[in-house]
């Protein structure tokens, strides 16, 4: 799965368990979260106040 700012970030752990992990060491916290499966990889930074470019970027 390509990581990007429309991705959907509550799918992100059924594409690829490793981004769980990675995504949790940058303080978000929220793949688990029942909103996650309606928020934006950018909407879900915004929220955890973290970069949206460095988590793409690194994922």
């Amino acid at each position: 799965m390509d990581v990007t700012m429309e991705a959907i970030i509550g799918f992100i752990p059924d594409a690829d368990w490793t981004l769980q992990r990675f995504s949790r060491r940058y303080g978000m916290h929220c793949l688990g979260c029942p909103a996650s499966c309606g928020e934006s990889v950018k909407k879900a930074c915004d929220i955890c106040g973290t970069d949206p470019d460095m988590l793409v970027e690194k994922a």
